[in-house]
């Protein structure tokens, strides 16, 4: 049995919410603190939740709430000019959801209040204390907290992560912007398929919306990032030009940005990746979500993975008997994981870019890849299947899977 009771849980965004949902069903009181002042109501565009993710939102009591303002996606495929091809899907899983970020996160936020979870904005860490039997946070703000444990769930640009390891790496630019909209061009896709296209300017999807329309995301390249805020100076008139530029001659690439507005253009900004880090834990603190591993969007696995690691944490923290364990064997649950989750998204941001020899032979080449290399039982079923069993007690001779 834990000698944790209670738990400092810093960010407010995705991790932290379910990280003190799963502490408190697991015995253990955590407050979250947010650097936003509120929550980010209408901010940002959306992102997948696999079914893993769903499963592990259960494990909190948080899937119907989630499911229940997400867009389901049956069925997917792939296009390259004017050919599309299917994609096998993975059998006896459930669907895809499609959510809007800020839409998760006022869930998620919700729910913990609605458990009884303290959430408190606009309390920015700025550095922490270890005692011998507790840590203690100090905010911007002057305040400070303490508990028998720190958790950052803090994402990509995490503080917790350098408090641990002052020389620990930060995210890389995968070389892609991103932006996303909703056209008024209606595409000729059955609801519920998600289709990855491949264009003259770079990788883009598409689904049709259910209110009406044609949601869309763009992956353009760029070889310097930009900060969201540096990206979101440039007026979105701008944007869109430059993406209509780019994608003009592609169908139905083209009318998607035709038909699109630049007031509802969400320029979503660089697109990120965590390399490995080094360490995820050092005495008192420990890192969860994002701030320990983000691969790109080009996993789709990105949310799932972090509600995952919300989940195993909190087990390893109700099941051994002390922190030093406790930390240890979460490690050892997730990291092998989330690295091969991160490697397979790296292969795909290699492909998003195709040069032209490559875009010429790849409408030859697309059916048998497609027929060998994205066997969904070879690729994501690993991955996608994975259900974590809430009531199994954790031990420290565990085998990773």
């Amino acid at each position: 049995m834990t000698t944790v009771n209670t738990a400092i849980v810093i960010g407010g965004g995705i991790a932290g919410p379910v990280t003190a949902l799963a502490l408190r069903r697991a015995g253990i009181a955590a407050t979250v603190y947010e650097a936003y002042p509120s929550t980010a109501d209408g901010i940002g565009g959306t992102l997948a939740l696999a079914p893993n993710g769903v499963a592990a939102l259960a494990a909190v009591g948080a899937d119907d709430a989630v499911t229940a303002i997400a867009t389901p996606i049956h069925r997917t495929a792939m296009a390259i000019g004017r050919r599309r091809f299917a994609l096998p899907g993975l059998a006896g899983v459930p669907p895809l959801r499609v959510v809007h970020r800020a839409e998760l996160h006022r869930a998620l936020h919700d729910r913990a209040v609605a458990e009884g979870v303290t959430i408190e904005h606009g309390r920015r860490l700025v550095d922490v204390r270890e005692g011998a039997i507790g840590v203690t946070a100090r905010f911007a703000d002057g305040g400070t907290a303490t508990a028998d444990v720190l958790i950052g769930a803090d994402g990509i640009r995490s503080t917790v992560r350098t408090l641990i390891d002052p020389d620990a790496p930060g995210p890389h630019y995968t070389g892609l912007l991103g932006f996303e909209a909703v056209a008024r061009h209606e595409v000729d896709v059955e609801p519920g398929t998600m289709t990855f296209a491949f264009g003259r300017g770079g990788y883009y999807l598409y689904w049709p919306e259910p209110g009406g329309g044609t949601r869309w995301g763009v992956n353009l390249p760029q070889e310097r990032p930009m900060t969201l805020t540096e990206a979101r100076t440039v007026p979105t008139t701008e944007w869109l030009g430059t993406l209509r530029a780019a994608y003009g001659d592609d169908d139905p690439g083209g009318a998607l940005m035709a038909t699109s507005d630049a007031d509802g253009l969400q320029v979503v900004g660089s697109l990120l990746i965590m390399p490995p880090v080094p360490h995820w834990h050092r005495g008192r603190m420990v890192l969860v979500g994002d701030a320990a591993h983000a691969p790109s969007n080009s996993s789709g696995q990105g949310a799932s993975l972090a509600i995952e690691s919300a989940v195993q944490l909190a087990r390893c923290l109700r099941d051994l008997p002390d922190v030093p364990s406790a930390f240890a064997a979460y490690e050892r649950l997730r990291r092998d994981r989330v690295e091969r989750v991160a490697a397979r998204a790296a292969r795909i941001n290699r492909a998003k870019a195709p040069g032209a020899v490559a875009r010429a032979v790849m409408p030859l080449l697309m059916p048998l890849f497609v027929k060998t290399a994205m066997d969904p039982e070879k690729t994501v079923a690993h991955e996608q299947r994975y259900v974590i069993d809430w009531d199994e007690p954790v031990t420290s001779d565990l085998t990773p899977r």
